[in-house]
């Protein structure tokens, strides 16, 4: 009997060091995932300077934060495929040292189309960043516990985001905006030197012919999954319902008799502040609720901190509600996330870069439906559409994604 058990002892330290090499690896991708997320939110409280110093108009300059989100979501046919065909470390590793140059081009930019083709380069490499990151955590987690390794990734991402705005506000007060550009590109520099020490042996894969004809045929197979559908459209919903509702936030805060932009900003991070909440507690809720529970509840969640929204309440109380919100929000989002890794395991990336475009685009056309809403049904239905939306899409996903 001592021969099996030896084997068994084998395997099990096996497994420990496949985990604790996944772990670290994990750990060195998310440097280059908070640097990007640092540069997406850094040029939020830079608006104004720019203008002035550039001699251009407000409303162009707001344009920049556009600049950096849309072609994030326009590059991703491309991308994922890209990185399946070359290697996706090698991949990220490419990306974040664009998005360096990138920033150190803004920095030195004198005049505004200079610092609109740094957002505009700098957004397409983050589409290579975030999900090409999720592809590689598909790749080296179980996916019993991918939705914990997804989690980890997720808070890093949202630390960045959170602390973006914060970190540009702070330095571009002290040392004005070309010092924040020069401050992104060195995180992004530091990533990227991590990188070559540490992920050299992980970006050293055999290389693949990429070729534009054979994306086609790989998006065709992703979306030959009868799963493909829900996922995507549940992700593209949720865009809508979720991410629309932002730029009205202000809107009901006045009124509830609340008109200060800085009070808007920290109820809308409330959002980001949930979404921390979920990456510390989803292991938790793993231990106690199966798949399908978990993305009902999350979907529950969002659904009743719109309904408290809905009523226009004090700032505080719509402060803690977005925060349900984003707890919510991440529970289902996470599970759906884990599902897309598992669409097409031979082409992960191409699968999750599907994914981010749906989601993306749900995000970039949310704004518009509630515009409309808001127009024409008065913003309380408008919110509480919202609501019913994501509380679908929950009870979708429980009856097509659920995990046997």
């Amino acid at each position: 009997m001592a021969e099996p058990e030896t084997e068994l002892d084998q395997t099990a330290e096996a497994q420990q060091s496949h985990f604790a090499k996944s772990k670290r690896l994990i750990g060195h991708l998310s440097l280059m995932g908070f640097a990007t997320a640092l540069a997406a939110r850094a040029v939020d409280p830079l608006i104004p300077p720019i203008a002035t110093t550039l001699d251009t108009d407000v409303a162009r300059v707001a344009l920049l934060s556009t600049a950096f989100a849309l072609p994030f979501a326009l590059v991703q046919p491309i991308l994922g495929p890209l990185a399946d065909a070359v290697g996706k470390v090698r991949t990220m590793m490419a990306c974040v040292l664009v998005i360096m140059l990138s920033s150190f081009l803004c920095a030195t930019a004198t005049s505004y189309w200079i610092i609109l083709f740094g957002r505009i380069v700098g957004g397409m490499a983050s589409g290579g960043i975030f999900p090409v990151g999720m592809a590689i955590v598909g790749d080296l987690v179980p996916v019993k516990e991918r939705q914990v390794a997804l989690g980890r990734w997720l808070a890093i991402v949202i630390a960045g985001n959170l602390l973006g705005a914060a970190f540009a506000g702070v330095i571009g007060d002290f040392a004005g905006w070309r010092a924040v550009f020069v401050a992104v590109g060195l995180a992004c520099g530091l990533a990227f030197v991590n990188g070559l020490i540490h992920l050299r042996a992980a970006a050293d894969v055999p290389r693949k012919p990429f070729s534009l004809r054979a994306i086609p045929s790989s998006y065709l197979a992703v979306l030959a999954n009868p799963r493909a559908k829900f996922c995507f459209s549940a992700v593209f919903l949720e865009g809508i319902a979720v991410f629309g509702l932002f730029p009205y936030i202000s809107v009901l805060l006045m009124q509830a008799g609340e008109p200060r932009a800085a009070i808007a900003g920290l109820v809308i991070a409330g959002f980001s502040i949930g979404g921390l909440i979920y990456s510390m507690t989803v292991a938790g809720f793993m231990r106690h609720l199966k798949q399908p529970q978990m993305m009902v509840t999350g979907a529950a969640m969002a659904a009743f901190g719109f309904l408290i929204v809905s009523f226009d309440p004090s700032w505080i109380i719509q402060f803690a509600s977005l925060i349900l919100v984003g707890v919510g929000f991440y529970l289902l989002h996470a599970c759906i996330q884990v599902e897309a890794t598992e669409l097409l395991p031979s082409a992960r990336g191409t699968a999750i870069s599907l994914h981010s475009l749906f989601f993306f685009v749900g995000n970039a056309t949310g704004p518009v439906v509630y515009g409309l809403t808001f127009t024409h049904l008065g913003s309380t239905v408008a919110v509480l559409l919202g609501g019913a939306l994501i509380l679908s899409v929950g009870i979708m996903c429980t009856r097509t994604l659920a995990r046997p």
